[in-house]
């Protein structure tokens, strides 16, 4: 290797170093709920995905993630391309302590409104975790009749690590989900909108009425617009 080719690689070497340490510092900084309350035993955060679609249901994530190590790169769902959330999903799968996920279906939604619909979400989620936790990191909500404390935090996807790795988990989970939906409806377009009311999801409705899937209580006044 010639002195120049040597210089290459050790600059090389010098930007990755940089970014890694960059990374550590910005993950630590999500790590500030998970610090302040680390005296609470298992801290396990919690997130939703789905509210707002008309089709499909609202899921919920839960994870505890391990305190001897972070897990690198996690930041709010919406943040992230797909191809990194499915890379995320396998670390966050293969390395945290525990993962719960909650799903509502769309039939349920209709009957108890999706703010109920979605605390049975992450209910669910919870009840799903062993080992159990002894502490809640929730994005935006408290969730009545858990039996738990916990803490709400405004956009607590991209403030906390925990509540991070849920969005992501329930997001890949409910996105897998609506794919496969997806060649169930092809007309609807699934894979792309993922159930949300995008113009090209609102056409096929008007066109081809609700499948199965739609939420009645979410698409009343798009029929009557027909």
């Amino acid at each position: 290797m010639t002195e120049k080719q040597l210089a290459r690689l050790k600059e090389k070497e010098e930007r990755v170093r940089l970014r890694l340490e960059k990374e550590l510092a910005r993950t630590q900084g999500l790590m500030v709920y998970e610090h302040q309350f680390a005296d609470k035993g298992l801290i396990c955060g919690i997130d939703e995905v789905g509210r707002g679609p008309l089709a499909g249901p609202v899921m919920a994530g839960a994870v505890i993630l391990p305190k001897d190590h972070p897990i690198l790169y996690l930041n709010d769902s919406k943040k992230l391309s797909a191809k990194k959330r499915d890379q995320l999903y396998d670390v966050i799968m293969q390395e945290a302590v525990a993962v719960g996920i909650g799903r509502v279906d769309q039939e349920e939604i209709d009957a108890i409104n999706i703010l109920q619909a979605t605390y049975r979400a992450m209910r669910q989620a919870i009840e799903g975790l062993a080992p159990k936790p002894d502490f809640l990191l929730v994005d935006a909500v408290t969730i009545p009749d858990t039996g738990l404390p916990q803490c709400p935090i405004i956009k607590g996807d991209a403030k906390s690590v925990s509540i991070a790795a849920a969005s992501i988990v329930a997001k890949v989970t409910r996105d897998r989900l609506m794919e496969d939906y997806d060649r169930l409806y092809p007309e609807y377009h699934f894979a792309k909108n993922k159930g949300y009311g995008t113009a090209e999801h609102i056409a096929a409705l008007k066109k081809y009425g609700p499948c199965p899937l739609h939420r009645k209580t979410f698409i009343q006044r798009i029929l009557e617009d027909r």
